[in-house]
């Protein structure tokens, strides 16, 4: 799967909120963020609106701008601003024959899962699982999190995916497999069986992250993957992070157990501990590129961009 054209110095870049909103005084504060990095901003008008108490702007107003992004000359990328909620009310607007025919960086995570998926699938080319501009780069854009973000959107060459220092990839499965990166945000990847968007898993490396969901919940929505056959039929698995999901009832019961569970009739490789997801720092991931997966070295590697 191809990737869009770098991010140089200088670009234009077009900032939407797919999902939820944010206040006026955090939109200006968005913008002077990616100004000192020596980008030129494009907003859209939907950033503060205020729909339902959890949306900026109806689905309609969002897929309007999703849209006007990709089709404006003018802008070469398209950073989402936060996730939140409603984003798959968005996804009947959104004009995929458009975005094929303008392949742009687009980056995001958590509620733009069903976009990225969506955009890998029907538009072919690669799109970024990394930091959104409210929720990370205004106040949580640590060295790491830069280092991997650019070295993701910019690569030349083949390069290994890093962890953050102190943070050790572990391996619940052994093996090795490759295939192109899907996922995203659990609860996303659920809810998309029976859309036109439902990931493809046959061959592929799924990543798989959550935030604030007990283990119960955990439990429900991998279990529905499992019983979709979407787990059966990846190659490989990566987990990311499960930021605050917590077992109250039994602590010791953790995500990684679960799993075990979930995969221990399924002959694939799994590591775990991958710092993408809704924790700091947050590492990004090429949805849609090529990627390596080998337990033995404890290695994740994507191979040199197309271009």
């Amino acid at each position: 799967m191809k990737y869009p054209k770098k991010l140089e110095p200088g670009a234009t870049l077009g900032l939407v909120c797919p999902s939820s909103r944010i206040s006026e005084e955090r939109e200006r504060e968005c913008k002077n963020v990616l100004e000192a990095l020596g980008y030129r901003v494009k907003l859209a008008d939907n950033l503060t609106v205020d729909y339902a108490g959890y949306m900026a702007g109806d689905g309609d107003v969002r897929g309007k701008w999703i849209n006007a992004m990709f089709s404006d000359p003018e802008v070469d990328a398209i950073f989402c601003v936060r996730g939140g909620d409603g984003g798959s009310r968005v996804m009947d607007y959104v004009d995929f024959d458009l975005i094929r025919a303008n392949p742009k960086i687009f980056v995001g995570y958590s509620d733009v899962t069903s976009l990225h998926n969506a955009i890998t699938k029907e538009c072919g080319f690669v799109t970024f699982h990394g930091p959104m501009v409210s929720s990370n780069m205004v106040a949580n854009f640590d060295e790491e999190t830069k280092e991997s973000f650019f070295k993701a959107l910019n690569a030349d060459a083949s390069y290994t995916f890093q962890n953050p220092k102190g943070y050790e990839i572990g391996v619940l499965k052994e093996g090795k497999a490759c295939g192109e990166l899907i996922g995203g945000n659990l609860s996303l990847l659920s809810a998309s069986i029976g859309t036109f968007y439902e990931m493809d898993t046959k061959g592929k490396i799924l990543f798989i992250e959550e935030v604030q969901e007990p283990m119960s919940r955990i439990e429900k929505l991998t279990y529905h993957l499992r019983n979709s056959g979407k787990l059966k039929d990846c190659a490989g698995i990566l987990l990311g992070q499960f930021t605050d999901c917590l077992n109250k009832e039994d602590p010791s019961y953790t995500e990684l157990e679960l799993y075990k569970d979930a995969l221990k009739n399924l002959d694939i490789p799994v590591i775990y501990n991958i710092q993408s997801g809704h924790g700091y720092p947050m590492m990004t991931l090429p949805m849609g590129g090529v990627c390596t997966l080998d337990t033995q070295n404890k290695k994740i590697e994507f191979a040199a961009p197309e271009r």
